[in-house]
């Protein structure tokens, strides 16, 4: 069974309850091998504050030690951490590091399969040793290696989202977008919906950057100069790209249904619309790497912590999709191991000879 690591994220927010209202239904144990990296004491106090269904955990101190039908929970933080319940503060921040530490040495050492991170706080979890805009970067430099580069994916069924940018200010967008990063996007995009989703010939949607695609220049250039020459470079690369879309009217004539996947220029571009559409069970991928890392599509929610108001349902899907994801990717690592010979035959008269020598 896949062993699925799961961090506890901010210790204040609504990250405990909505695990533990997933891993309140004993059917979640038998299709994976939970392994929550956080503090049973933690979990029980949010369990007796809302007054939650209980869940048998399983305390163990090393992954090694985690069994099938329970609810493993590993200690990583001092037992009198104080909560706060809907405030952000020091100690949370540094619970959610620990919890986070513990989580991808154990992924990069290979003892866990997947990893599920509850919402941090972005501010909080800042120190000398976690100086990054969130999960998405910090799980970049940990893990990347040979070029490899993240890509964030929001997902809901048939609804994928992906960001040419993501966490910077609004006004550096413009100048960060380059006809480079945008094809690189657009490629690890492809190539993460062939693999993680096994999408055959994905069709990608890229959005404009200025209302109404600029305009022709009146509203901007940056079509013009970057994202068709983009677009027009994918295409003869093969890929199945088309676009500059305005984003409003593509979300709001329901265009975003014809496609596979949507390549967004900046962060709300694409998440403002996913989340209207996919708050309550949406989930955040992080593609463009080895490993496999899911995440609800919320964030700490602060202000109805505690008051047993937060829906699993995003973080159950969350856990669902690492599932998938880590059983796609075997699949077609298989399909594509040792690819079939094109077989050419050269017609001439009476004297066809096939050719075996090109590879597929």
């Amino acid at each position: 069974m896949i062993k699925v690591g799961i961090t506890q994220g901010d210790i204040n927010g609504i990250g405990y309850e909505v695990i533990l209202k997933t891993f309140a239904d004993i059917r979640m144990a038998e299709m994976c091998i939970p392994v929550i990296y956080g503090s049973a004491k933690v979990a029980s106090y949010h369990r007796k504050a809302m007054e939650l269904q209980p869940v048998s955990f399983n305390q163990i101190n090393n992954v090694k030690d985690a069994v099938v039908n329970k609810v493993n929970i590993i200690n990583c933080i001092n037992e009198d951490t104080k909560i706060e319940i809907g405030q952000s503060t020091a100690i949370a921040g540094e619970a959610a590091y620990k919890s986070l530490e513990k989580a991808v040495a154990d992924l990069k050492n290979g003892l866990i399969d997947v990893l599920v991170t509850a919402p941090i706080n972005k501010h909080n979890i800042q120190r000398e040793d976690f100086h990054f805009p969130g999960h998405t970067e910090y799980l970049e430099e940990r893990f990347g290696k040979d070029g490899d580069k993240s890509l964030m994916i929001l997902i809901k069924d048939s609804l994928r989202i992906a960001l040419v940018t993501g966490h910077i200010p609004l006004a550096d967008v413009p100048k960060s977008l380059t006809k480079e990063k945008i094809t690189d996007a657009a490629m690890r995009f492809e190539a993460s919906l062939k693999r993680d989703f096994r999408i055959g010939r994905p069709r990608i949607a890229v959005l404009s950057l200025n209302p109404h695609a600029g305009e022709n220049g009146l509203l901007g250039t940056e079509e013009n100069d970057i994202i068709t020459p983009a677009i027009k470079e994918l295409q003869d690369k093969k890929v199945l790209c088309f676009g500059p879309y305005p984003a409003d009217g593509f979300f709001g004539a329901g265009e975003f249904a014809k496609f596979d996947g949507i390549l967004a220029m900046y962060h709300d571009q694409g998440l403002a619309p996913f989340k209207t559409l996919a708050m309550e069970d949406g989930v955040n991928f992080t593609a463009g790497l080895q490993i496999v890392r899911t995440s609800p599509a919320h964030g700490t929610a602060y202000g109805i912590a505690g008051k047993n108001e937060a829906s699993e349902e995003s973080f159950r899907q969350a856990v669902y999709m690492a599932i998938d994801t880590f059983g796609n990717r075997i699949e077609f690592d298989k399909a594509h191991a040792n690819p079939l010979k094109k077989l050419y035959v050269e017609k001439g008269g009476d004297n066809e000879v096939l050719d075996l020598t090109a590879e597929e």
